[in-house]
Order: C-alpha cells, then structure tokens, then sequence
C-alpha cells in the first residue's frame, strides 16, 4: 500500500498531505479566495503558483498529494511539475474520479462540476487521468460518495476497481455530507470475492464537524488509511473568519488559526494523513505548524465548543459562494 511510504519519514510534517483544490482552478468555494489568488487566474498563473505550493511542500515533508478529475487542471499542473523533478519518486499521489468539471475556467459559470459515479464515467475518467499521470497514480477514490451513491452496490464497477486494485493501484473513496458516518460504514460492507474493496477513506472532519468521528475510527480500526480534507471548513476556521474562540487559543499558542484548527485533527488516533489546502506559500507554511501545536486540557475544552450539528455545517458549506 503507498500510504506506507509515509509512515517512514521522518520530518514532523509526514502526515501532512497537500490538496490542490484550491489552485487547480480559478473559481473555488474558500472563503478569502480573492486575496489569496488576486486577479490573475490564468491557466499559467496557476500553473506556476501549484508549482510553488508542490516545491514548497516537498521542501518541508510533505510526501502525499491530493488531486482529482473535477479540481480543474489539478493533475495536469502536478503532472507536470514530477516530470520536471526528478528525485521525487517518494511522492505519493491519490487522485479521484466521479465528478466531472464543467466551468470552463470561468469563476461565474452557472455549474461547476457534475457528479456521476457510474461504471462509464469511471472509465472515462480513469482514461483521463492515466494520460497524465500514468504510472506516477497510487490511490484512486471515488469523489465523495453519499448513502445512495450507485457506487456503493453497482457489482460491475466493483468488479472494475477489483481489477485495478488486483493490478497494484490502491482503491479508496471520499464522502461528503451529513451523512458520511453512514456512508463509511456501508462502504466498509462492499467486497469482492470476499475482499474488502476500499483501503483508503477520506472525508471532512473539523472542529466545526465531528460527526464521522466515530466511523473513521471504525475504517481506522478495519485497516484502511484515513485521509482527513476540508480541515480548515473552506477557511471558516483561518484567519478573520475564524471564531473568536479559535483565534483566542491561537494567541495563547502564538501560532495562527489554522495551525491549532490542522493540530487538533493530528491528535485523533485514526487520522493518517491530514490535507492542507493551501493556496500561497505562506498559509503552507502556517499550516506545517500544525504537528508542533501543544493544547492543553483547557484550551481543547473550549475548542469543543465550536462543534456544529453536521445539518448545520453542511447547510453552511452549502451556501458558500464560489467565488
């Protein structure tokens, strides 16, 4: 499995993966996007700012890399920056089908991507991203799957991924809704031929979002590598829009929001590799702080205040603009 690459380093950030969501495109739904990004978001501008990220991050430890099909040019921009460096064959690299990205490298298109999880958009997909990345893929995950996603019963895609899994990729999902402690544990149910399919599993889990806690506990538990994504809730938990309460024990760590927000997933047990969503070099650099963040019994007690009904959170994220 990969993921056992990572196990082997020996940087305080080896279980910090970085996540292009946020550059692989222009439009995005993170909050501070246009401070971040400015006004140039050409395909070049981008290209050359994930460049930065990816140099920045191998730099400083960071061994896992998260793309995917939708996050626009996410695996082309990586893609080309592992051809361009040689000595990087330690990077392992996860990437997901499922959705399909539809804006055009437009900010304000009226749809963004399009979800379709079915055996023919897999192999669409699966097509796509071996164009880039050929033999450089290590994980392939089903892009947020829900409680009646197809891909949870459908045999013959199953049978599919079975087939990639027999033939050295390693085979995961990701979640993504209120639901996704339900979504888990049916997934961890699927099997072919009396072999567990999924080895991997990443979903979103904050301080404002626990709810798949106890599951991720359960697929930790089962043997499968957990990917924590969105622990910052799309910037909800760094910088101004933090809550007063985060920012409260950030001064006290004399670290930012986000390193304390990134440091108490750190601390779960079955979290094996967290995602920094970084879109400049500098909130990367704040967020590798993470491991080194010291909270005490007080400080995690008031931070547990923050944790939101997931019907709320979603509700939330939902309404984030993309902007």
């Amino acid at each position: 499995m990969p993921f056992a690459r990572l196990a082997t380093a020996t940087t305080p950030t080896c279980h910090i993966g970085l996540g292009l969501a946020a550059v692989g495109r222009p439009g995005y739904i993170n909050l501070g996007r246009e401070s971040d990004l400015g006004e140039d978001r050409s395909v070049e501008a981008l290209r050359t700012r994930t460049h930065e990220l990816l140099d920045a991050a191998y730099a400083q430890g960071v061994r896992y890399v998260d793309v995917a099909r939708s996050y626009g040019r996410s695996e082309e921009f990586l893609a080309d920056w592992l051809r361009a460096r040689p000595g990087t064959d330690d990077v392992v690299v996860g990437s997901k089908w499922g959705y399909t990205y539809t804006a055009d490298w437009s900010t304000d298109a009226a749809q963004h991507e399009v979800k379709d999880h079915s055996l023919a958009a897999y192999e669409r997909q699966r097509a796509e991203t071996d164009a880039l990345l050929g033999d450089r893929l290590d994980l392939y995950q089903i892009h947020s799957v829900t409680p009646g996603s197809p891909a949870l019963t459908d045999k013959e895609l199953h049978a599919r991924l079975a087939e990639a899994a027999a033939g050295g990729l390693t085979v995961g999902f990701s979640t993504s809704g209120p639901a996704q402690a339900d979504t888990i544990r049916a997934a961890l149910r699927v099997s072919v031929d009396g072999e567990p399919l999924f080895r991997t599993v990443q979903s979103t889990y904050n301080a404002l979002e626990h709810s798949a806690g106890p599951a991720l506990a359960e697929a930790h538990d089962a043997g499968l590598t957990v990917i924590v994504k969105e622990g910052l809730a799309n910037g909800r938990l760094a910088g101004p829009d933090a809550p007063a309460v985060l920012k409260a024990v950030a001064a006290e760590t004399e670290l930012g929001c986000d390193a304390v927000a990134l440091a108490l997933i750190l601390r779960q047990p079955w979290a094996g590799v967290v995602l920094s969503g970084a879109a400049t070099v500098t909130q990367l650099a704040s967020n590798l702080h993470a491991p080194v963040v010291d909270l005490d019994v007080d400080q995690l007690t008031r931070l547990a205040t923050l944790v939101e009904d997931p019907g709320t959170y979603w509700e939330r994220r939902g309404e984030l603009p993309w902007h």
